[in-house]
């Protein structure tokens, strides 16, 4: 094999596992996350929620507990992630997360669930263990 067939060779298959290095969950802001329960309070007076967070992406999908869906990272970044998902056969949604403190997180999702629209803001703070 010629040296340019073996570079252009190279670079192709360079190109094609960008987008999959792209696309990988990294979300370590999330990761980062203090473990234990959590109290999710949202601002319109909903009643507050309690949650295991082992890996803080519990916090990601709030109206869509179920397991299998696709997301797509939006923005990982050190003190914010926003992640858009996709649940088969039950709407999508599209969560931010910011950081406020390991054990404090502000929250912003919309999206539809069950056929019906969503969107809330909240704030989520570490309240004990799981």
């Amino acid at each position: 094999m010629t040296k340019p067939l073996a570079l252009l060779m190279g670079v192709g298959a360079l190109a094609f596992a960008l987008p999959a290095v792209a696309q990988t969950d990294g979300l370590a802001m999330l990761v980062n996350l203090t473990k234990g329960e959590w109290t999710v309070k949202y601002r319109d007076g909903s009643p507050a929620r309690k949650i295991c967070v082992r890996d803080g992406q519990e916090l990601i999908q709030l109206k869509h507990p179920e397991i299998g869906c696709n997301r797509f990272v939006v923005e990982d970044g050190a003190a914010r992630v926003t992640v858009q998902y996709t649940c088969t056969g039950n709407g999508y949604g599209r969560t931010s997360i910011r950081r406020e403190t390991g054990s404090l997180v502000q929250i912003e999702s919309q999206g539809i669930a069950s056929g019906t629209p969503f969107q809330f803001a909240a704030e989520a703070r570490r309240t004990g263990s799981c």
